[in-house]
């Protein structure tokens, strides 16, 4: 166990999502501890897998399933918060992953607290990124639970053993899907994928692995135009129509899907240290992101956007790292969410074949001032005034006598 402690647990939730991982965890659990499971199921959007995941724990022996709606929740209160920071990892990833685990991890508490129960589980591998993801947020929520990790404790060393053990056990598992020792994970926002072939990064995706948008070669000939309203910060609505927060993400993804937008090939590098190739779609977070600094771009203070964007690296690594309910995290989102107060208005894309193009901006609150901005004449700027601010800013060049240092 995580929590080392000398007291057998009475009962286990476990974090189930029906893949091979946790498929082989619950048994083992139950083998090896003899109490009662329940296995817990977070519904962010997977689908169709929720209810094939359910009756799958109850068949390994779960004596109890709950499958939560965490859906809302993960678009108002976790998406929409780091989509107010832009933020984006390693300049390229937009953390679908990352954001999702502290929202299971918290649900996961609240149906631990429910059922009684004295232990938490989960399936992350040992040296993999959501291992820490989970067991920040069950140290940072309720630091008294013991908290078990298969991966940390048991005899296997490869999804090769679990498949041996499965095998032995009578794990059905459809090689076909889910339940291949790729790893898949999927929510509102996006499907991500690694393992097996994708270890290899010089060689594509196999054939028919990737899911979620359509290869460029199935997109609509004719670009489709979307508008994404905003209040506060938060999108509200998509081409007209008012939704929740859920609904917003839905909609921008079957958008994006059918444009093939948002599909990423990347090595990245796990909190570890370690490099990992991963493939990303994400087609409902990358029109998000782009739809909402067009409207920033708007309406920020120039110096209040700049500093947003010095402090997202920042925020971005937090989140990574499974440091959502940190108290850096919360202190810097209050800073963030201080600037989006009047990041109200819509952002109008172009989608077409993989791109995404900002083709307008508007707000009532923008900043963007015409007379300002024109090359023609104006009354409002005289161009003479740029002498005295060049004068004071290039001192130290002409102190120096100009002597910049020589290059190369």
């Amino acid at each position: 166990m995580s929590n080392r402690n000398e007291t057998v647990p009475q009962h286990i939730v476990l974090a189930f999502s029906g893949g091979l991982d946790t498929s082989v965890a619950l048994v083992w659990l139950k083998e090896r501890y003899r109490c009662r499971l329940t296995a817990f199921i977070a519904d962010l959007g997977q689908g169709e897998e929720l209810g094939v995941a359910a009756r799958k724990a109850e068949k390994l022996g779960a004596d109890e399933v709950r499958v939560v709606d965490l859906r809302e929740e993960f678009a108002r209160d976790f998406a929409f918060p780091m989509y107010r920071a832009n933020a984006l990892y390693e300049g390229q990833y937009l953390m679908g992953s990352s954001i999702g685990r502290p929202l299971i991890a918290a649900a996961h508490l609240r149906v631990a607290e429910e059922v009684g129960a004295d232990a938490v589980a989960h399936g992350a591998t040992g040296k993999g990124n959501d291992q820490i993801r989970f067991e920040m947020t069950f140290a940072a929520l309720r630091p008294d639970l013991t908290v078990i990790s298969p991966w940390r404790e048991w005899e296997f060393a490869s999804r090769s053993d679990l498949l041996d053990y499965a095998g032995k056990h009578g794990i059905e598992l459809d090689l076909s899907s889910g339940d291949r020792p790729y790893s898949i994970d999927s929510n509102l926002l996006h499907t991500s994928y690694e393992g097996e072939a994708l270890e290899d990064p010089a060689q594509p995706a196999p054939e028919g692995l990737l899911f979620r948008v359509r290869d460029l070669a199935d997109t609509p000939a004719e670009p489709e135009t979307v508008e994404i309203h905003f209040e506060g910060g938060n999108p509200v609505g998509v081409n007209g129509e008012s939704l929740s927060a859920a609904g917003v993400l839905q909609a921008l993804d079957e958008i994006g899907r059918r444009h093939g937008i948002g599909r990423l090939d990347i090595v990245e590098n796990r909190i570890f240290g370690m490099k990992t190739r991963n493939i990303y779609e994400a087609p409902s977070g990358t029109l998000l992101w782009h739809g909402h600094r067009a409207v920033e771009s708007l309406v920020l203070d120039p110096e209040v956007a700049q500093l947003k964007e010095e402090l997202m690296p920042k925020y971005t690594a937090l989140v990574y790292r499974g440091l959502w309910f940190a108290p850096e995290r919360l202190m810097l989102q209050t800073a963030i969410d201080f600037s989006q107060q009047n990041v109200t208005g819509d952002a109008i894309l172009r989608v077409h074949r993989g791109t995404v193009q900002v083709i307008g901006r508007r707000s009532p609150h923008s900043r963007y001032d015409t007379a300002f901005a024109t090359f023609e004449a104006d009354d409002v700027f005289d161009q003479r005034d740029s002498s005295g601010w060049l004068r004071v800013n290039t001192v130290r060049f002409r102190a120096g006598r100009g002597t910049a240092p020589v290059q190369p």
